[in-house]
């Protein structure tokens, strides 16, 4: 079967390799469609620290159950439509212990520390397979990066008496804006993309602010009667983003960093003493594949906007590119098997 490979930054090739070895407690998936991760491009432009060359990418996946070993529960079905849990864990290092698999020591998410899913079948197992019947393929492929912003509203313990500042409004931002609407705070978007911040107005954003336009500290001023937001949540990965965060946020307040910054954050460390500020880093999701799957099945809103566009399989070498020269204007693209 074939597969895509990062042979080297910017340099993608076409391949044979084999099929998947299926284990007596696998599910084996036809991918139908694959959402490209910030942590895609960024080994494709070679500043992804924890990819090694050459590496499948991908793991946002939506698939279809094709086969199925003996030991998979009757729960699971050739036909049904499906999303995966990218992530391993040991099960005995300290955050396993803890039990927040989701940053084990040791994990190795598809397509990051190991091959991932932009080929044509995976084998997964069982566990880590989650089932809609309410959700369209496309729908089902945006369920993991959604679900990476959910967790980091975890994290900042977000309550309906909050204001919440999220800067970087694409894909995983988008779905930390969705979870901590549904937990009733008031939500502010902060991004330099004027179409990302009218989606996030649409979805529900109280305020948006374009960080190229306006003062971000002068505006979130004035939205909190010069208090600061109670919550910054940052998923830009990008170091301002999260100097910016300690500006805004209130005495008391909480960081959480959600974004892979590619270069060294200098910060004031006097902010978060003097602030008592709680920071939060925010790895992966824990326990909210469920949660996010049952926000998209009420349908309250169209999630399936946040899709940039669409690029069939052979065409993967075309969507890194277009996505490496239109950084700022793309929330999500997906590749159509």
């Amino acid at each position: 079967m074939k597969a895509f490979f990062i042979k080297e930054p910017g340099i993608i090739t076409l391949q044979e390799i084999d099929e998947p070895y299926m284990g007596p407690e696998d599910v084996l998936i036809e991918v139908r469609y694959l959402g490209l991760c910030g942590s895609d491009l960024n080994a494709y432009r070679g500043l992804m620290p924890l990819v090694r060359f050459p590496r499948i990418p991908g793991h946002e996946i939506s698939g279809t159950i094709v086969d199925k070993g003996n030991a998979v529960p009757e729960f699971l079905k050739k036909g049904d439509l499906v999303t995966v849990l990218p992530y391993t864990n040991c099960k005995v290092c300290p955050a396993c212990r803890a039990g927040r698999p989701n940053t084990c020591q040791f994990n190795q998410t598809l397509g990051v520390q190991r091959d991932g899913a932009l080929t044509e079948r995976i084998a997964v197992h069982f566990e880590n397979v989650y089932i809609s019947k309410l959700l369209s393929l496309k729908e089902l492929a945006l369920v993991e990066p959604f679900s990476v912003g959910y967790h980091g509203i975890n994290r900042g313990h977000v309550t309906e008496n909050d204001i919440v500042a999220v800067s970087g409004c694409g894909t995983i931002g988008m779905g930390a804006l969705f979870a901590a609407l549904r937990k009733g705070a008031t939500v502010v978007g902060i991004d330099i993309d004027d179409a990302k911040l009218a989606l996030a107005k649409k979805f529900g954003a109280s305020y948006t602010i374009n960080a190229l336009k306006e003062n971000v500290a002068k505006t979130i001023a004035s939205i909190t009667n010069n208090e600061g937001v109670n919550v910054a949540v940052e998923s830009a990965g990008a170091p301002g983003a999260f100097v910016t965060a300690l500006d805004i946020v209130c005495f008391a307040g909480r960081v959480v960093t959600i974004g892979y910054s590619k270069h060294d954050v200098t910060i004031n460390s006097q902010q978060i003493v003097k602030k008592e500020l709680d920071i939060y880093g925010s790895r992966n999701a824990l326990r909210v594949f469920p949660a996010v799957i049952s926000m998209l099945e009420k349908k309250e809103k169209p999630y399936s906007d946040i899709i940039t566009k669409i690029f069939h399989f052979k065409d993967t070498p075309e969507a890194f590119k277009y996505w490496d020269e239109n950084t700022s204007g793309v929330s999500k693209i997906l590749i159509e098997m």
